[in-house]
């Protein structure tokens, strides 16, 4: 049987899409194997977000090649769509795709030889439709990622993502739903929506009646769908009329994702990113009012083009003021092509690592403190792996928690009431009706 290895790297977003492009081999007959075994095929899914993954992109390249010479190698991704001449010169590369058509991947890459070159990449600022790609196998997983969106309007000026994955796109609901229905059928309890700006749903649409609150309401009409969860939005989303309507939709997970990038209104506006710290800060009050033992985490740069100490020294203010449960941080990383990399006064590496170092203190104590408070309260766990003679899952505000069960709890929400903290997660013990 053909063989065929995937590496992915960056966001949830690649995470399903190569899920899909595993099971359009599996359906040509190739067995999917681990991204370091011998493989006739080997497809990486790239990243372009920052340079150390375009690095990792081409390290991986040169090392499967030591392990199979003759294997077949495919570039796809946001990295090959902005970049598919420089990864088509990379030694050892067939076939170069971007963000579009990768459910042809098996078909295009069955007609090359280990010798051939070719670039499907097109101008993703042409498309218009989303493209329909799912996946239908649970992989012995708890937790399902379905794409409802694709592309981004933001023009953040550090970000490339526009030009990786081009205009808005969103899925169509019934779409989803049926993948949804499908999933949770067999197995699935939990999904989490996901997409480049998730909060873009539908603005593409014919019908503009249709947004994201009416994935969520559909979604949540699903009986097997036991919990909802968001994958990353802006804070300018959370008005009170869209939380009021969400606190109706009774299984979506007490855990959002909130961008920030930086906690000073310059910086903010250098990075085009549209709304303030003020904003942001009434976002978290009014969500904190409406879904208890809420957690809430975020994403920080530093070091971005022109921060200066007291820029930087504002957001650790606002970091520690409003104590996000956990955070991200990234140092600024020059993606050619965009505003930012233009940007005079650029931050150097020591200054960047000093920066991030102190903003990871704080996302520590933050996150120790807000574990600590949930010591005594009782939570509703999904229970997704066994280790060390436990069992362990997360519960609906994304805390990771340990049991010990005579019973087999995996894949099964089981009420625990939360003894203690242990590094990193909780440790508890089950309620007993």
């Amino acid at each position: 049987m053909k063989k065929v290895a995937f590496y992915t790297l960056g966001c949830k977003v690649n995470q399903y899409e190569t899920e899909a492009m595993i099971e359009t081999f599996e359906k040509k007959g190739y067995e999917n194997v681990s991204s370091e075994e011998y493989a006739d095929v080997y497809v990486i899914n790239t990243c372009t977000v920052t340079h150390m993954s375009d690095r990792k992109s081409r390290q991986y390249i040169r090392r499967i090649k030591k392990i199979n010479p003759n294997a077949r190698v495919a570039v796809v991704g946001c990295y090959s769509q902005v970049s598919p001449e420089e990864i088509l010169d990379i030694e050892g590369v067939n076939l170069v795709m971007g963000t579009q058509d990768r459910i042809k991947i098996a078909d295009y890459i069955d007609t090359l030889t280990h010798e051939d070159k070719v670039s499907t990449v097109d101008d993703i600022m042409k498309v218009r439709e989303f493209e329909k790609i799912e996946i239908s196998q649970t992989n012995g997983r708890t937790r399902a990622f379905i794409k409802i969106q694709d592309g981004c309007d933001r023009y953040c000026s550090y970000c490339i993502i526009p030009y990786a994955r081009g205009r808005v796109r969103s899925r169509d609901l019934q779409d989803i739903i049926d993948e949804i229905t499908s999933l949770s059928s067999i197995g699935f309890k939990e999904v989490v929506l996901t997409g480049i700006h998730v909060a873009s749903y539908g603005k593409d649409l014919k019908d503009e009646r249709v947004g994201l609150l009416d994935v969520l309401k559909a979604v949540n009409e699903i009986e097997d769908v036991k919990r909802i969860r968001l994958s990353s939005v802006e804070p300018v989303l959370f008005t009170d009329e869209f939380i009021e309507k969400l606190k109706e939709i009774d299984k979506l997970a007490p855990h959002f994702h909130l961008s920030l990038q930086s906690g000073s209104d310059g910086v903010l506006k250098r990075m085009n990113r549209r709304y303030t710290t003020s904003e942001y800060e009434k976002a978290v009050e009014k969500i904190r009012e409406n879904f208890p033992h809420v957690a809430l985490t975020t994403d920080v740069i530093v070091g971005f083009p022109g921060e200066t100490d007291i820029e930087f020294m504002e957001t650790v203010s606002f970091l520690r003021r409003i104590r996000l449960t956990d955070m991200h941080v990234f140092k600024y990383s020059p993606r050619k092509g965009t505003p930012a990399a233009k940007m005079e006064t650029q931050v150097s590496p020591q200054v960047k690592q000093m920066r991030s170092d102190t903003l990871l203190k704080i996302a520590r104590e933050n996150k120790v403190k807000f574990l600590d408070d949930m010591i005594g309260l009782e939570f509703d766990v999904l229970f997704e792996e066994e280790v060390d003679n436990m069992y362990v899952g997360h519960s609906g505000n994304y805390i990771k928690v340990a049991v010990k069960s005579e019973e087999d709890l995996l894949n099964k929400i089981r009420s625990v009431r939360i003894e203690k903290r242990q590094e990193d997660f909780l440790i508890g013990n089950l309620v007993i009706d």
